[in-house]
């Protein structure tokens, strides 16, 4: 009968294994086209700190997950674990399962770190929280890194009001840890018909408190920092300056103009979305003219007055804000784990009442009077008076 060791030598001999030095020039050296790196560790392992780029599934699972995060099965894949000894028998399983370019890392983490090469820590979920975000963790293209990112993110949300509501509702749910608000009004009778994050008993409170303690009593995760301002040439780069991504609610013409030369300035991605009684649309501004279009490419210059009633003038069903404002809150939250693809270059029409999408293709324009400028030289203003609002 065989030894432990005996068995563990034919699996070697038998399987491929690199060493540490390969591992980084491969890995870390030529991101371009490199093998995907499959941390086996267990958590407590995980936990002291692992390879940058490694993917993180526990030995355990590696059958079960592999498929999801390598449907490939002609991509390299390197495995490492502590001491290359896990590493080893999880290659074997891998080509068993029809892998046919896996390697084991060998000496494993321990080997790694007495090279001395550069080594994360991973934020660690409590367990409260691995509870609460257990279905995203379950989605390899989420997993715990993914969860700490969006705990991590900062999105600005502007205007708590129809489409405010719901994106900001499910970026809290979400987890994403920051989370600014961003309306000078209060709460209406009026707004009750679609702004879900108000309700009867806060009529007459400002928006942004009442925002502030319907996400808060939904995560207490989440930091809400209400900014119970309007957005103007003063104050715009202050107030995106620290966010990573803006979600656009706003529901007037001067305001997004304005985002859109504040956040072609600082590079900020917009999440844009406008409704209008039953129709709603969304695209994803990148903020960087290399990767799409902005707001002025697609509306050069703003209609006529009274040909765009707003809301209050023209209705609007009380569920289209939050189809919307939805999609809202998605296109940010792939944005923040760079995951899928974004809606930039692309912009989303619905029809509610015929339940039909439409999408169109938006194309920058290299003549356009603000993206075509350098950051520096674009300049901020008020637009009132472009926009004829008085």
């Amino acid at each position: 009968m065989a030894t432990f060791n005996q068995v563990l030598s034919r699996v070697k001999s038998d399987i491929r294994e690199v060493s540490v030095e390969e591992t980084k020039a491969r890995v870390l050296d030529n991101p371009g086209d490199a093998p995907v790196l499959v941390d086996v560790r267990e958590r407590d392992e995980y936990e002291q700190g692992f390879i940058p780029r490694a993917e993180w599934i526990p030995r355990g699972f590696l059958e079960l997950k592999i498929e999801d995060l390598v449907g490939d099965r002609e991509r390299e894949v390197i495995i490492y674990c502590a001491g290359g000894v896990r590493s080893a028998l999880a290659a074997r399983s891998l080509v068993e399962l029809g892998y046919t370019k896996v390697s084991s890392m060998a000496g494993g983490f321990r080997a790694w770190k007495n090279a001395g090469y550069d080594f994360e820590r991973p934020r660690v979920l409590s367990p409260e929280q691995i509870k609460r975000y257990s279905r995203h963790i379950m989605l390899p293209e989420v997993g715990e890194a993914g969860q700490a990112k969006l705990l991590d993110a900062k999105v600005l949300c502007l205007g708590a009001g129809g489409l405010g509501s719901p994106s900001a509702l499910y970026l809290a749910a979400a987890g994403v840890g920051t989370i600014g608000i961003v309306d000078d009004d209060i709460v209406d009778e009026s707004n009750l018909q679609r702004q879900v994050l108000h309700n009867v008993e806060r009529l007459g409170m400002p928006k942004v408190e009442s925002a502030r303690r319907t996400l808060q009593a939904l995560n207490p995760d989440v930091k809400v920092v209400p900014i119970e301002d309007r957005l103007d040439s003063e104050n715009v780069l202050d107030i995106i300056a620290n966010y990573d991504v803006i979600v656009d609610g706003a529901d007037n013409f001067p305001t997004r103009y304005l985002l859109n030369d504040a956040s072609l300035k600082l590079r900020k991605p917009v999440v844009h979305a406008s409704i209008f009684r039953f129709e709603g649309q969304v695209t994803t501004f990148p903020g960087d003219p290399e990767k799409g279009p902005c707001y002025r490419c697609l509306y050069p210059d703003p209609p006529p007055p009274g040909m765009a009633p707003s809301c209050q003038e023209a209705g609007v069903l009380g569920v289209l804000p939050g189809m919307i404002g939805t999609l809202q809150a998605n296109e940010a939250l792939k944005l923040i784990l760079g995951v899928g693809e974004s809606l930039a270059g692309r912009l989303m029409v619905l029809d509610a009442l015929g339940s039909k999408w439409r999408t169109m293709k938006l194309r920058r324009d290299p003549e356009c009077r603000v993206c075509s400028k350098h950051p520096d030289d674009i300049e901020l203003i008020d637009y009132e008076e472009f926009c004829n609002v008085r």
